[in-house]
């Protein structure tokens, strides 16, 4: 059977529901956190590994994913990767332990970096050049959806169902993508069957791990030391040079079924749509990660509202997705994102602009719509770019390299905002303190300067709310206590709205790194090329 007998709108679908569950999972978690911990009774090192576990694997494994697609089939990779996920998703809601919630959120990530490339791949193979555009814009909408729809569904699912479901229902929906796959995903293979370096996969992974963990394990560990002489700095050292030492056996076996070919960056579209695409994942956290920590801790908003807040971006991603999707086969590629990063951009400058202590949400709206239109205007051209001109048998290895690089522009970004919020925030909250001490009581100054520096050094986040935790001493009296609470309030108030400040504009800088590299892009479309070479598929469903 030809590849394109099947209709393409339909394999797509099945592909998206796995895609969709791999990707809401980077987030859903979080808004858990508070019952998670309560009902596992979870350490602080066991809750970021909640997180991290899944994140690190996810990340580092995407490479080798891509390139497995390529030597066994995009579609069973994408089935095998799904039931991995699917399974573990059930073990994560049986989970009685910390350990076994950890180990089984890794299994999660291993099962998504296999199938997550997949469907890049897949896509670029059962769509004709000429409507690929749009599938790509939806590829890119759901991805966006996902993301941002992370703290809504997972503030729904917990406050109705409890934290156990956010991972059951993976399971009836990838049961229900696993039997779609099997029905309407064709097997398309490359003419070949393709060796595995394994050497390169072992430095590949470990490279990526070793810096994966670096970047989101830094905060927590203040940048110094792990473990006896180990040390963020030295993790992050080892991971680029084992990845160095991966690149040097690449360039001797580029003839041999490298793991990276090298001849993909040869083509500048994809060159530039690959640091693009990390780019813009660096400054979408850039943007959720201090806004959901400004939403709650300084307006004081639940989980589920400051998700519904961050809706309408998502919502106009979803719609503009397709549409410029499909326009840059057009106007090609420069013409959408010129526009739609100065967009982007500027919603980050707007949004920071507006954010007040006391500022009330609809205020946030300008910002966070223009953020939504350069949302939909760049994440779906950059993916249709870069996989636009990608050779068949490379198609599985393109698709892992731009899934890995979208991945590491998420996790470096968090890295990244989160030590400016924390910086921003303890140096602010350090000046609000010594004016506000002023306005208390001289029997109190010394205790609320000193209770702010402790909460500064023992680190703050979302949970700490508008007063850090901070409590007026024993024998405050009655008369005190509230001029007290209204102090912390107002430092803390300040600072989390300073930090989110300072990272919003910070992130909208770095987007003009990308408006730059941009104008590397074609101005004008270039035909796409046929395939090639020639791609069989499998007529069988086995």
């Amino acid at each position: 059977m030809a590849i394109r007998e099947r209709n393409p709108w339909v394999v797509l679908s099945v592909l998206l529901v796995g895609f969709f569950m791999t990707l809401l999972d980077t987030t859903i978690v979080n808004i858990a956190i508070p019952d998670l911990a309560t009902g596992l009774g979870a350490s602080l090192d066991h809750v970021l590994w909640f997180v991290n576990a899944y994140t690190l694997v996810y990340a580092a494994f995407q490479l080798l994913g891509g390139r497995l697609g390529d030597r066994f089939g995009q579609r069973n990779m994408f089935i095998g990767g799904l039931v991995l996920f699917t399974l573990a998703s059930a073990a994560c809601g049986v989970a009685g332990t910390p350990g076994q919630l950890i180990v089984m959120r890794a299994v999660q990530g291993l099962g998504a970096a296999a199938l997550m490339p997949q469907t890049l791949a897949l896509i670029g193979s059962v769509f004709p050049p000429q409507r690929r555009g749009a599938a790509f814009g939806v590829w890119s909408a759901v991805a966006s959806l996902a993301i941002l729809a992370g703290p809504t569904v997972g503030g729904v699912v917990v406050s109705s169902l409890g934290w156990r479901w956010i991972f059951f229902i993976n399971v009836p929906l990838g049961a229900l993508a696993v039997a779609g796959a099997f029905l309407v995903v064709p097997n398309v293979r490359s003419g070949r069957r393709r060796r595995l370096d394994l050497l390169s996969v072992l430095l590949s992974t470990i490279g990526l791990f070793l810096v994966v963990f670096g970047a989101i394990e830094g905060q927590h560990y203040r940048w110094g030391r792990v473990w006896s002489f180990v040390t963020i700095p030295g993790v992050l050292v080892a991971g680029v040079l084992v990845f160095g030492v991966f690149l040097v056996v690449q360039r001797g076996r580029q003839e041999r079924d490298p793991l990276l070919p090298f001849q993909l960056f040869r083509n500048r579209v994809f060159s530039v749509s690959v640091v693009l695409a990390a780019v813009v994942m660096f400054a979408g956290i850039g943007m959720i990660l201090p806004l959901t920590i400004y939403l709650q801790s300084v307006l004081g908003m639940s989980a589920l509202t400051a998700g519904l807040v961050l809706a309408p971006p998502a919502l106009l991603s979803l719609v503009l997705s397709p549409i410029a999707g499909n326009m840059v086969q057009k106007v090609g590629g420069r013409a959408l994102l010129l526009p739609g990063l100065a967009l982007y951009g500027g919603g980050f400058a707007l949004v920071a602009l507006m954010a007040r202590p006391d500022s009330r949400f609809w205020v946030l709206l300008p910002g966070l719509i223009i953020f939504g239109v350069g949302m939909g205007l760049v994440f779906a051209p950059v993916n249709a770019l870069a996989m636009r001109d990608v050779p068949a048998p490379l198609a599985g290895a393109a698709a892992g390299i731009l899934s890995t690089t979208r991945q590491l522009g998420t996790v470096i970004g968090a890295a990244v905002v989160g030590v400016l919020l924390q910086s921003r925030l303890a140096a602010e909250v350090t000046v609000q303190a010594g004016k506000r001490a002023n306005g208390l009581p001289e029997g109190v100054r010394g205790a609320f300067q000193q209770g702010v520096a402790k909460t500064v050094s023992q680190g703050l986040g979302v949970g700490s709310g508008q007063s850090g935790g901070l409590q007026a001493p024993a024998g405050t009296s009655d008369e005190v206590r509230p001029l007290f609470a209204h102090a912390a309030r107002e430092v803390f108030a300040s600072g989390f709205t300073s930090a989110t400040r300072w990272a919003l504009l910070a992130t909208a800088v770095v987007q003009l790194a990308a408006l730059v590299l941009s104008l590397l892009m074609p101005g004008k479309p270039a035909p796409s090329p046929a395939q090639q070479p020639a791609m069989r598929s499998e007529t069988t469903n086995a």
